[in-house]
């Protein structure tokens, strides 16, 4: 026997707004958390109320489809612990013409040693990202510009879009002094190589 959903009404409401805050997907530890059984979540996979896009992982049939819903099933795999960042971030912020083929994700070390099925297209990193190196873009988290230019440093990305990078962050005030003194000498070290 199913177990009754803790929503507000018997048709899921509890569940819908949850999903509403992520692009319309949610996981299977979510819809549990939210009161809903397996059993239920199969019979409204099975009813075509709610679709499986990945283990783990569903999507309201019902609700409209997004732009970027590939970040909010990436952040859903993550459990919740990603970061977008590097050149998804730099794309997510605006700040090159860079078109990302790969979906950049950090998650916190201490996942580093765990095995996932890593979806197609994503590339992981692994570090610690504080509070203030975080913004959100929609219904998920991503580095901010400074910490998004900083990792694109580490990474030694092309200097021009860099540069470019940079300079957008710079126009639009998402930089302070420090940090684009920072970004900068690393920029000119990068150029130096």
């Amino acid at each position: 026997m199913a177990v009754k959903p803790r929503s507000t009404t018997q048709d899921g409401v509890g569940l819908y707004e949850l999903a509403a805050a992520q692009e319309g997907y949610f996981s299977a530890s979510q819809a549990q958390d939210a009161g809903y059984s397996r059993q239920l979540l199969r019979y409204y996979n099975n009813t075509g109320k709610v679709e499986r896009v990945r283990r783990g992982i569903y999507r309201l049939v019902e609700f409209p489809p997004g732009d970027r819903e590939d970040l909010a099933v990436h952040w859903l795999w993550s459990e919740q612990l990603g970061v977008f960042s590097h050149a998804t971030a730099l794309s997510l912020h605006e700040l090159s013409d860079l078109m990302p083929e790969r979906v950049h994700l950090t998650l916190p070390e201490s996942e580093q040693s765990r095995r996932r099925a890593l979806p197609p297209g994503l590339v992981l990193h692994h570090a610690e990202i504080p509070e203030q190196d975080r913004t959100w873009y929609g219904s998920v988290p991503v580095t901010s510009p400074r910490r998004t230019l900083l990792d694109c440093l580490a990474d030694s990305l092309s200097p021009e879009l860099l540069t470019q990078a940079l300079d957008q962050a710079v126009e639009r005030g998402l930089l302070d002094v420090d940090s684009i003194t920072k970004i900068a000498r690393g920029l000119a070290a990068l150029k130096g190589r």
